[in-house]
């Protein structure tokens, strides 16, 4: 029988370390039973000691999820690890997670402790951690740069000590497949006690090779991988929870270990945590982008209508593409609507919260008719939490060839209304000049994104802006059917955000 692989995502930690990433504890709520319904063996919910909010999060997340085990990460001190441990203490499984850099460098110039004070470090933490549970995990940081004897001897401690999953991770994304894959078949060989813990790997993408290490060290006798969603992560991200979990089933000739994951999950969990993020998918991206499964080419469309293995080595439904037919439509009924919202994991709270987005559903499918669950994700998206001192009331956009466009925007901005008229270099260029001028935000833009929801020129368009302000990086949704409005609606979005005092639970800072 094959080996069982344990699916670990830190989408919620990991991931939400990319700039303009951070989320809210309903945000994060709504990705972690996304989590539950893949089947996701462990969810990395957050890092508690990080801030209130993250505990807060974490705490709620570890309450409310059944089917998976939810991780706390901590460094390796007592306060980090007793506030991940109290954090988790409503889990009906709970994990702790404690990091401690090993390499030379790290060592030296960051923690500036001795080799033997590391060692000393890594034992008390896993200590302290058994006091609140027996599912302990022990990453050595920067392992791939670490002395292999130092390596070895902090590994066999840790495991003495009570630590039952060892996480190997290539933090800053510098080995090769064949080095990785050596690494993990020489530790487990030199470790004597390696046999008593689940040996994982925690990939960087840097150099791209984030995924294949992560099999290269299944091969070697990794049996739990840390991945994210969509690849999601700081600088060129993780290893993809999509690419490795379809690797697995896919080469079922190759890998001696197969996964819990319910495949036909993996696209809404990708949309989901596109649209909560504002990173869209590129088309090319592997088992999740839009071209996917899409054949250009005549031969290969030839190939396909005649026997599909010629050109596609899965099938797009067994990944959830084509899985969200339309749901509701203008006819619907609120009990449909909310209904669905439940089925999608989508908790809004309030009555009033489910009138309003109702309402907002009901405009929406006079609009285009036909609304899918990608339509909903992002009506909800575009609707929560964030208070709206700011609030788009009206606009007007005129734009002929020949002639310098101009937008006329009223805003509510508190109590008051606002309204300003500029002249762009384009629609969106007036429209956002229009916005400045009545808000003065000083607010600089880092990013501007479009993205179809859903096919058909009546598709919703999903607008993501980035902004900075005075070091702090925040990302605005806005979606509606038409673009220009839901741009305004993403800057006014971002702009919202920056003037809120309700606290993301990682803010980012600009490098």
């Amino acid at each position: 029988m094959p080996d069982h692989l344990i699916i670990f995502d830190t989408t919620l930690r990991d991931g939400e370390q990319s700039p303009g990433a951070s989320m809210t504890a309903e945000e994060k709520m709504r990705i972690a039973k996304q989590l539950e319904r893949l089947k996701v063996d462990v969810i990395e919910a957050g890092f508690p000691a990080s801030s209130n909010g993250d505990f807060a999060a974490v705490s709620a997340i570890a309450k409310a999820i059944k089917n998976s085990t939810v991780c706390a990460l901590a460094r390796a001190n007592e306060k980090d690890v007793r506030r991940a441990g109290d954090a988790l203490k409503r889990a009906k499984a709970g994990r702790l997670h404690m990091f401690l850099a090993s390499s030379p460098i790290h060592m030296k110039m960051k923690l500036r402790m001795t080799p033997e004070q590391v060692l000393e470090q890594a034992v008390k933490s896993i200590g302290w951690a058994r006091d609140y549970t027996d599912n302990i995990e022990f990453s050595p940081e920067d392992a791939g740069r670490s002395e292999p004897d130092f390596l070895c001897t902090l590994i066999e401690a840790a495991i003495a000590a009570g630590a039952t999953t060892i996480n190997i991770p290539d933090t800053v994304g510098y080995t090769m497949p064949w080095q990785f894959g050596e690494l993990i078949r020489s530790l487990r060989e030199r470790v004597p006690n390696s046999d008593k813990a689940v040996w994982s790997v925690h990939c960087h993408n840097d150099l791209g090779m984030a995924v294949a290490n992560s099999v290269a060290a299944v091969m070697n006798g990794a049996r739990q991988v840390e991945c994210t969603i969509n690849g999601l992560g700081e600088r060129a991200g993780n290893a993809s929870l999509e690419e490795i979990v379809m690797a697995v089933k896919t080469r079922k000739d190759v890998f001696p270990c197969t996964t819990r994951i319910d495949t036909t999950q993996i696209v809404a969990a990708s949309k989901l945590v596109s649209s909560i993020t504002g990173f869209p998918v590129q088309p090319n991206k592997a088992i999740v982008g839009a071209n996917a499964f899409a054949h250009e080419s005549g031969i290969h469309q030839d190939g396909v209508l005649k026997h599909r293995e010629t050109y596609e080595i899965m099938r797009a439904e067994d990944v959830g593409w084509g899985a969200n037919k339309l749901v509701l439509g203008k006819l619907s009924g609120r009990n449909a609507f909310k209904n669905r919202l439940g089925e999608l994991g989508i908790e809004l709270g309030s009555e009033e919260s489910v009138n309003h987005a109702f309402a907002r559903f009901k405009e929406l499918a006079d609009k285009k008719g036909e609304v899918f669950d990608e339509d909903l994700h992002a009506l909800v998206s575009d609707e929560q939490v964030t208070p709206e001192h700011y609030k788009l009331i009206a606009l007007k956009v005129v734009s002929e060839t020949g002639e310098v466009p101009h937008a006329k925007i009223t805003m509510g901005a508190g109590e008051a209304e606002l309204t300003a008229q500029t002249r762009g270099d384009g629609p969106i260029d007036a429209t956002f000049k229009s916005i400045e001028q009545l808000t003065h935000s000083g607010a600089k833009m880092l990013l501007y994104s479009v993205n179809a929801i859903t096919t058909g020129t009546d598709a919703q368009g999903d607008v993501t802006v980035r902004l900075e302000r005075d070091g702090r990086i925040v990302n605005g949704l806005g979606a509606d059917t038409d673009i220009l409005v839901a741009s305004a609606k993403a800057y006014i979005n971002a702009l919202n955000k920056l003037h809120s005092k309700q606290e993301r639970l990682n803010p980012q800072l600009a490098a």
